[in-house]
């Protein structure tokens, strides 16, 4: 694939940025670079590689899945604006 002059412009004005037309030669050659590297990219096999998200192997760190707060309403509740017995009270947004 190959950008021309009039392509690069058009993708400028869709990306709302302002293209003086002098740079449109060389943003022109720049984006054409990019594209024919795309390209070489594609032509890589990756049928037997696993997806990563770093080239290190990382493992996240999980901690285990305890309830750790409750128990006591009034700590809770004590910055509530308003409330009624142990639970919040909120403005109603459908009438």
């Amino acid at each position: 694939m190959s950008l021309d002059r009039t392509a690069v412009a058009k993708i400028a004005k869709l990306a709302r940025l302002k293209m003086d037309p002098e740079r449109l030669d060389a943003m022109t050659g720049e984006l054409n670079r990019i594209l024919s590297f795309v390209e070489e990219l594609q032509a890589v096999n990756t049928d037997n590689v696993e997806p990563m998200t770093s080239v290190r192997p990382m493992k996240l760190r999980q901690r285990p899945d305890e309830v750790t707060d409750g128990g006591n309403p009034e700590a809770v509740l004590k910055n509530a604006p308003q409330r009624q017995g142990d639970f919040y009270t909120v403005p109603k947004v459908i009438e």
